[in-house]
């Protein structure tokens, strides 16, 4: 009869030793032992791992969000700042119509003559803003909040439309581009024909079924937002450069 070999299970010893040579312990440990602990720590490294990974996204949205929190205070101030500005000018206003008022009335001629050169100075600003071709109208026909003005950095004024808005021509001309790009899902330009180009860019979809070269008048409807709080990218080019659209607003002719 073959003699039958047992198998042993392989094993580890801890001794731990006193430096005094007394109390010396002896711990023995199974490899199936051995191999749990291993495992745990592998798995406590892995948990350690996603911890980590999780806290590192947490930290990159909550700076995400710290920096739009600081752009939108900035433009809160900036909108302040605009604000107080506007009731400077409405009190320095107010006092102006209440010295007029305290004059003493003209004489009848006086009052003539007063009024015949007011009709004469606003004759020819008059002939200039009839002018359809000048873009001097704000581009959107509808209520739209500025969320930045025109910069060096930003050579365009952008304004945020609510659906159903609609974003018209600043003045008559002929449509020259409807195209898109990764940023802008519709891009409509107008040419003016008087060294004026406007750009119309939309961040979001819209319904357009406007054509390359047609002709269009001042007020026309470009195209309608159909998504909320859509960004409009705003461009005025004089001669082929970028130019503020508020001082084109602003101007008389």
């Amino acid at each position: 009869m073959k003699q039958q070999r047992h198998k042993r299970k392989e094993s580890f010893y801890i001794l731990l030793i006193s430096n005094t040579g007394r109390s010396n312990r002896q711990f023995q440990i199974s490899l199936s032992i051995l191999r749990t602990l291993f495992a745990f720590l592998l798995i406590l490294c892995v948990a350690l791992g996603w911890l980590a990974y999780q806290f590192s996204i947490a930290h990159t949205v909550q700076s995400s969000l710290k920096e739009q929190l600081s752009s939108q205070e900035q433009l809160v101030r900036q909108l302040e700042a605009e604000k107080e500005s506007l009731n400077t000018e409405k009190q320095a206003l107010i006092a102006e119509n209440e010295s007029l008022r305290q004059q003493p009335e003209p004489s009848a001629a006086a009052q003539e003559t007063e009024q015949a050169d007011v009709e004469e100075a606003e004759a020819e600003p008059e002939e200039a803003e009839a002018d359809p071709f000048f873009p001097s109208l704000y581009p959107s026909s509808d209520t739209a909040m500025l969320l930045s003005a025109y910069s060096q950095e930003q050579p365009y004024l952008s304004i945020t439309v609510h659906a159903e808005g609609k974003i018209i021509a600043a003045g008559s001309g002929t449509i020259v581009t409807v195209s898109s790009d990764d940023t802008y899902p519709l891009i409509v330009e107008v040419d003016h024909g008087n060294g004026y180009m406007t750009r119309y860019m939309s961040q979001q979809e819209a319904e357009s079924g406007l054509e390359q070269d047609t002709q269009i008048q001042a007020g026309d409807t470009l195209f309608t937002i159909i998504t909320d709080n859509t960004q409009l990218d705003y461009q005025v080019l004089l001669n082929g450069e970028p130019v503020d659209p508020l001082s084109v607003f602003d101007a008389k002719g």
